[in-house]
């Protein structure tokens, strides 16, 4: 059914890989609004809505649902908003743990809450942005992988406590060149050798685009994919399907 009159919620829609969602969503034809920690930016599209609250907040969380639900009827939930501390378990600190878990696993959870009890009336789609970081794990990346994880595995609660009205799906990016991305290889004693090194990776030639991430979305969202729920869809290239030799070195 045409996605006209209804209304998508991103969160963390600011940049990056929740923009391209929100910039894709809206030319398929939804209402969008977006949301964050931050103030609406500049270059957010102007014919979309923002709130300015944190997902990791309960309060937050009822705050962007219910300005969603005054544009009209909220069929879609796309839960991006995510951020990462570069630490092992030795090093993080309760601060980091909150910080990362109140984000990744409690943003998600709240916005999830949020929207079910409307959606299992009136149907929707939840799409949950997870990660390759979660079936392998990034070095000194300790709680984004495990918080990403913990998206995998209550996307397949939703799927299947709250169907046939309610399909959920996640998705787990690569290496998608974000500000995000740029953090992690900077951990690396080279980072631009890094970057090569990944790259080497890919057989498809290239790393990731926020559009690519966005496109799948769209996908998961239309009556296409109707029959899909419960899933996570890897988007990365090929990256993880390659062994762990590097190609680049024959």
């Amino acid at each position: 059914m045409s996605p006209a009159g209804r209304v998508a919620i991103v969160t963390g829609a600011g940049r990056g890989i929740g923009q391209a969602i929100a910039l894709r969503l809206m030319a398929d034809g939804y209402t969008v609004l977006g949301c964050g920690r931050n103030a609406r930016a500049d270059d957010f599209p102007k014919a979309a809505h923002w709130v300015q609250a944190s997902v990791a907040e309960t309060l937050g969380a009822s705050e962007i649902a219910d300005a969603a639900q005054k544009l009209g009827r909220v069929a879609l939930l796309v839960n991006n908003a995510g951020v990462q501390v570069e630490k092992t378990v030795a090093d993080s600190t309760d601060a980091d743990w909150d910080l990362v878990i109140g984000a990744n696993c409690r943003g998600v959870f709240n916005m999830c809450r949020a929207v079910l009890p409307q959606m299992q009336q009136t149907g929707g789609v939840i799409i949950n942005i997870g990660s390759i970081s979660a079936s392998a794990a990034d070095p000194s990346m300790a709680l984004y992988n495990a918080s990403k994880a913990f998206v995998h595995g209550l996307t397949r609660s939703i799927a299947v406590d709250h169907g046939p009205n309610v399909r959920c799906n996640a998705i787990a990016p690569g290496w998608i060149l974000t500000e995000m991305a740029d953090d992690a290889f900077a951990l690396a004693d080279n980072p631009e050798s890094a970057k090569r090194d990944a790259l080497a990776r890919h057989p498809v030639g290239r790393m990731g685009a926020p559009e690519d991430i966005a496109n799948m979305v769209s996908w998961l969202t239309s009556d296409q994919a109707a029959y899909v729920s419960g899933a996570n869809f890897t988007v990365d290239g090929g990256m993880t399907a390659a062994s762990p030799i590097n190609p680049g070195l024959f």
